[in-house]
């Protein structure tokens, strides 16, 4: 189970302070408005904000102190962060040595990973030979392949056509089930990810304001906030 209880980050323009429970193997969607809080809660959990205080623990794992590479878990950010000048191939052996140095067998294991979203054959092109939905497919590849169980993606289906994206989501649903990850999703259209999470957590001013099935999260009249990001 991923605990987040009372984790704070003081900013100057913003206090951020989050309480949220996930079970193991459960995806989490993280709605709310932009600006709320929604990469800063991903970026804490992650290590690349420091918190002023609270209680951050994964499987029983207390991450607090943990550097970003140290801790179990492995996260897309919006922009994918694939090297330009790399392979797709290549892109995804970053997740197992940052020198490329890999032998034959965890060659074969990047191979396996793009085959696994959809990529087999395309190791060889680069990001600009890729399309939108590829790319966040070969950085989806590589987060699988570092095998660590808890997944935050930060809006990866940003930009994306409503029929990309609902093929991603399928795409990520079956893989962290598969796999047995506990995975969290920021996303700003909560209606493509309602079929495939477990939970949706509602976050804005900084707060984690509800956590409910999406069933729950999606009924008129649960929350003024809610409704108003909902456009009810």
């Amino acid at each position: 189970m991923l605990e987040v209880v009372d984790l704070t980050l003081d900013y100057p323009e913003f206090l951020a302070s989050y309480t949220l429970s996930v079970p193991a193997g459960a995806l989490c969607g993280v709605i709310g408005p932009s600006g709320g809080g929604k990469t800063t809660l991903l970026h804490a959990i992650a290590g690349f904000a420091e918190p002023i205080n609270g209680t951050l623990r994964f499987a029983g794992e207390d991450l607090i102190g943990l550097r970003p590479a140290e801790r179990p878990l492995s996260m897309l950010f919006q922009d994918h962060n694939l090297f330009p000048h790399l392979s797709a191939a290549e892109n995804v052996g970053l997740g197992i040595h940052p020198s490329l140095r890999l032998t034959a067998g965890e060659r074969a294991g990047v191979a396996a990973a793009l085959g696994r979203v959809g990529l087999a054959g395309l190791g060889d092109r680069r990001p600009a030979e890729l399309s939108g939905g590829q790319r966040q497919r070969v950085a989806l590849a590589r987060a699988l392949l570092r095998k660590r169980p808890l997944v935050l993606l930060d809006e990866p289906f940003g930009g994306l056509d409503p029929g990309l994206r609902k093929e991603m989501v399928a795409l990520v649903d079956s893989l962290r089930r598969d796999e047995g990850l506990t995975v969290l999703v920021s996303i700003h259209t909560p209606e493509e990810i309602g079929d495939a999470a477990d939970l949706m957590a509602f976050v804005a001013e900084g707060r984690i304001l509800d956590v409910a099935p999406p069933a729950d999260m999606f009924r008129a009249g649960r929350d003024p906030l809610i409704d108003r990001y909902l456009g009810r």
